[in-house]
């Protein structure tokens, strides 16, 4: 964007004329042809009072955003600030949560205006600086200024975004919002909120900046009014508050004989560089996006703005993008989308999961309402446990909010409109900003499409457009409204912003849900309904003929266009119009001859759309026509349609005007009369040889086409593939280029973070009134007495420097004992090598660790380590002592359970085994290995089955230890037969159970074997 100048507008009127007696408002409307307002004088004098009272009240709000480098914008700022402007500042910069501000002192070195650090419920009064106390977020509410605790304690926070959207909603058009140095994006979400509601935005020129990433992130969005240095701020935003609100702090009005005339005019500027239409819009939207543009440039009337527009073309499309300004985010209205869920549950759960969900979302910006919608949908989809093929078309008349939406970048601020559960789930974090995740970007289209004149979707499910109509006519906004009607489906549900309505529709959109703006499309049989396009219908899902149609399309044409198009339909043959990409743009006729939609996804491409005997030749005269220009004629075509074969002319040619479109062809098949044929009884052979022939010709003739076709293929492959090298070589180095400028940019990206955190921590300001050392002391002091570990200090000579209360238990140590040798000093443990051990320590730098045990029969946990500076330099020896007598005891208790429980296994006459969960063999007793002859050594470690030579893979016992017992957790007397080859055939009884001795602990199994082989054979001989 171009800097505004900075110089103050000339005086419009002289003293005298200020002094004159101001005409009378009936006559002022009158002149303006503007409605009467009636004189305040004739109010009841309460009313009056309060209406004074109001208008004292009413002067601009100036908020001001910073980050690192704000103290020395504010600076420039103020010191150029004159102390009585009629504005009130408020100061929102990024401090230290943990510490108290100076700002304010420092502020008032640099203004005669009083400075007031912000307390909850402050009224906000002119030439008055307010800033924002540390650890808080503030908003404001009929002018008064209101604080909050942030939402998290740590983290990214944003007050200034905050800030700058209250503002913008509290006080509208007297919003102001400054935008300062600083690093990151943040203040471009809230600049947006402010330019929505019709306020002015001022943002440091970034080469003045001493961290551009706030001013260059504002300017990026195009709807900065000003970019100036901070010190040339002042003289432009007294001048921008003179013209726009005048000495008395009133709003301007426009008012100027003719208006209508000269916005008419206006309107016709901005359509020829545009080719949009703003007649229709509300005048009252219209007028304040306009008067802001005359404040902005210092114009006093609409003749003269006229001239301006007329002399500086580029000011239309400025004027274009400020008509289409809105304020849009992410889940505006969060309570309106979670009721939405409830109706689009109830419309998917009556859906076939082949049938596809389709959803138009109007008016889209830059997309953050249609992904908003994709989300819900995707979330309402997960609770169905239904995955449906879902095309969302998200338009808008603005290419380039169009271009955004597509990019699905935003910035870091979006976390103050998504909960952190939609945005781990469906953003991706990619250089401090968030993208869509790919699966909600692959659900949406999005297009430049004007909603008022371009024509509608079909077969639509759920149309979203909020806050679109309130800037529309009466008027329009019912055609719109049934354009909608026509879209949706039976039962399709249309969701409004909460300032929208469906007057006089109520018929035909009943409630759903008041509230929440959510309404249902209903169509009754007897009631007609008359659409008027003013093109033809878009081309989509066609309605079935079947289907009762919910909308008739009247077109408004002359008695001349209306025969040319009965004419057209009636004896002109069957064609479509397609783009650059082949797709079809426009039917005209029958042509279901030779066109059929292919199978899978709908694609509207007409070659992959074409009959048997039409594909090839089309794909060649469609290349032909579009790479010449000149009209291509394929003569004597069989296409074959329902098994039958019908002979045609194919006629392709490039449309050249109008231009609509660039690359449009014409596709036209021509059809021709069957072959006559002979009677059956007079057929001879002279007639069988001239059909035979006449086959032979049309076959050489199909084998020419083919083999040209080929061969354009074929140059047109190398073509590309030339084409292709020369890219991939520009790519190549282009990349290297990029990997360059990225390196060069990470560099300075960890260099201007470095800077930050300087600026941040060092203030000398705040460094005069800090004591760090005095506080680095107290908390040392702390720390050591809340360890509960005994610590002492020793120097490079084994003096005690400092040690912590709990060490005067274990070596009698007393305050005064500070600088003696330790070895000079008793101590209450049965270890007499202390001394010795922190030479060696000191002398190898190993630290040493032992359990030492005192004289009142505790046990300690000594730690021996050098003593590092903090430029890692050896300077004594720290000695720690901790307490780990109940851990002493509970290891001896555990070693002493340990024994007894393997003397008991041992004592035991059966084979007992213990597996881990691996079934590993973990331990075995004696009996074990004496009856299976094995060793221990064989056996510990390995998998059951791999025991010998895998002579434990038995069936029955895997099915036991695999199937059974995870579901049982005990098995008892389980019979297993098997044959070893070192002891012979056995009979054993298996008895087992899950051990589960804690969560952290891993599971075992214990496993007993009663061999009863001579039980059985005792009782086979009785």
């Amino acid at each position: 964007m171009a800097k505004r100048a900075t110089s103050p507008p000339p005086k419009a009127q002289s003293a005298a004329k200020k002094t004159k007696t101001a005409a009378s408002p009936k006559k002022k409307a009158a002149k303006a042809n503007l409605p009467v307002v009636r004189p305040a004088a004739k109010r009841p004098k309460k009313l009056r009072n309060a209406a004074v009272a109001e208008s004292a009240a009413n002067f601009p709000i100036v908020g001001v955003g910073a980050s690192a480098g704000g103290l020395e914008a504010f600076q420039l700022l103020f010191n150029n600030m004159p102390p009585d402007t009629g504005m009130a500042f408020v100061l929102v910069q990024h401090l230290d949560p943990t510490r108290k501000s100076i700002l304010v002192e420092l502020i008032r070195r640099y203004t005669r205006m009083k400075v007031v650090e912000v307390e909850d419920g402050m009224k906000v009064t002119p030439d008055t600086v307010f800033v924002i106390p540390p650890n808080s977020y503030m908003a404001t509410l009929n002018g008064k200024l209101h604080l909050f605790e942030p939402p998290a304690p740590t983290g990214h926070r944003m007050p200034i975004d905050f800030f700058f959207r209250s503002l913008a909603e509290d006080q509208k058009e007297r919003a102001i919002c400054v935008v300062l140095s600083g690093t990151g994006t943040e203040g471009t979400l809230g600049l947006r909120a402010v330019k929505g509601e019709g306020g002015m935005c001022m943002v440091q020129e970034p080469e003045s900046a001493k961290y551009d990433g706030m001013p260059r992130s504002a300017i990026s969005t195009g709807m900065v009014d000003y970019i100036l240095p901070p010190d040339k701020m002042p003289r432009q935003l007294a001048a921008y508050v003179e013209h726009a609100f005048g000495p008395g702090r009133r709003k301007r009005v426009i008012r100027l004989p003719h208006a209508p005339d000269l916005l008419e005019k206006i309107f016709i500027a901005v359509r020829t560089r545009t080719g949009h239409d703003f007649s229709d819009y509300k005048r009252s939207a219209v007028l304040r996006r306009i008067q802001r543009r005359l404040a902005v440039h210092q114009l006093d009337n609409l003749k003269d703005y006229l001239s301006y527009v007329q002399n500086n073309p580029q000011e239309s499309e400025t004027l274009f993008r400020e008509f289409l300004i809105g304020v849009t985010n992410f889940f505006r209205d969060p309570d309106a989308f979670e009721v939405l869920k409830n109706p689009l549950t109830s419309l998917l759960k009556k859906r076939g999961s082949g049938q596809p969900v389709r959803i138009w979302v109007p008016g889209c910006a830059t997309g953050e309402e249609a992904y908003s919608i994709a989300m819900i949908l995707r979330e309402v989809m997960d609770k169905l446990k239904k995955n449906f093929a879902v095309q969302i078309f998200a338009t808008d008349i603005s290419a380039t909010a169009v271009e955004t939406a597509r990019r699905a970048m935003y910035l870091g601020n979006i976390s103050i409109d998504v909960p952190p559960e939609r945005l781990k789930r469906f953003f991706v974090m990619e250089d401090n900003s968030y993208r869509v995740s790919k699966d909600i970007r692959d659900m949406i289209v999005f297009a430049v499409q004007d909603v008022t004149k371009d024509p509608p979707f079909s077969k639509i499910d759920l149309i979203s457009c909020r806050n679109l109509l309130i800037y529309f006519e009466q008027e329009l906004q019912k055609k719109v409204l049934w354009r909608f009607h026509y879209s949706l489906i039976q039962e399709g549900l249309l969701f409004l912003g909460g300032s929208e309505s469906v007057d006089g529709l109520v018929n035909v959109f009943p409630a759903v849900d008041r509230k929440s703006k959510i309404f249902r499309h209903s169509y009754s049989p007897s009631r007609r309904v008359m659409i008027e396009f003013e093109v033809p219908p878009v081309i989509g899902v066609a309605r079935s003929s079947r289907e009762e149609a919910p909308a008739q399309v009247v077109e408004k044409i002359s008695y001349r266009e209306w025969v040319e198009k009965t004419m057209l339909e009636n004896y002109s043959p069957a064609g479509v119009i397609v783009d650059e990409k082949s797709d079809i743009v426009y039917v005209h006729g029958r042509t279901g001859k030779y066109l059929e939609p292919a199978s899978g996804q709908f694609r509207g491409n007409v070659v992959d759309m074409a009959r048997e005997g039409l594909k090839l030749e089309l794909a060649h005269a469609m290349r032909k026509a579009a790479s010449e220009g000149n009209e291509v004629r394929c003569a004597g075509l069989r296409v074959k349609t329902n098994g039958v074969q019908q002979l045609i002319n194919l006629v392709v040619k490039r449309i050249e005007e109008p231009p609509p479109m660039k690359g449009l062809l014409m596709v036209v098949f021509e059809d021709l009369r069957p072959e006559t044929t002979e009677e059956e009884g007079g057929k001879t052979g002279a007639a069988l040889r001239g059909r035979g022939r006449k086959r032979i010709q049309e076959l050489e003739h199909e084998l020419r086409s083919t083999r040209e076709y080929l061969q354009t293929t074929i140059e047109e492959l190398e073509s590309s593939n030339e084409e292709l090298k020369s890219t991939n070589e520009e790519l190549q180095s282009s990349n290297e280029e990029l990997q360059s400028t990225n390196e060069e940019l990470e560099t300075s990206k960890e260099e201007l973070q470095s800077l930050n955190e300087e600026l941040v921590t060092v203030n000398a300001e705040l460094q005069q009134k800090i004591d760090e050392l005095s506080e680095a002391s107290g908390d040392m002091a702390n720390l050591l007495a809340s360890t509960g570990i005994g610590t002492i200090f020793l120097d490079i000579n084994f003096n005690i420097r400092r040690f912590t209360p709990t060490i005067k238990k274990i070596i009698n140590l007393i305050p005064t004992d500070v600088g003696r040798p330790v070895s000079h000093i008793a101590s209450n443990l049965n270890y007499g090598d202390l001394v010795e051990d922190a030479e060696n320590v000191l002398n190898t730098l190993v630290p040493k660790e032992a359990q030492v045990k005192a004289k009142d029969g505790k046990w300690h946990l000594m730690r021996i380590m050098p003593y590092r500076t903090l430029d890692d330099v050896i300077d004594g020896i720290v000695v720690t002592f901790t307490d780990i007598t109940a851990l002493k005891e509970m290891e001896q208790a555990a070693q002493c359970g340990r024994e007894m429980s393997e003397a008991i296994v041992n004592t035991v006459h059966e084979p007992l085994l213990v597996l881990d969960e691996d079934l590993r063999v973990i331990s075995a007793n004696h009996w074990f290995y004496r009856s299976f002859q094995v060793t221990a050594k064989e056996t510990e470690g390995k998998r059951l089955y791999d025991l010998g030579n895998r002579q434990w893979d038995i069936p029955a016992l895997r099915d036991l230890l695999e199937k059974i017992l995870p579901k049982k957790t005990v098995v008892e007397d389980f019979r297993v037969e098997h044959e070893f080859e070192t002891i012979g055939k056995r009979v054993m009884l298996v008895n087992a159970r899950c051990l589960e001795i804690s969560p952290e602990f891993p599971q075992m199994i214990l496993m007993a074997l009663e061999d009863i082989s001579e039980k059985k054979s005792n009782a086979a001989s009785e």
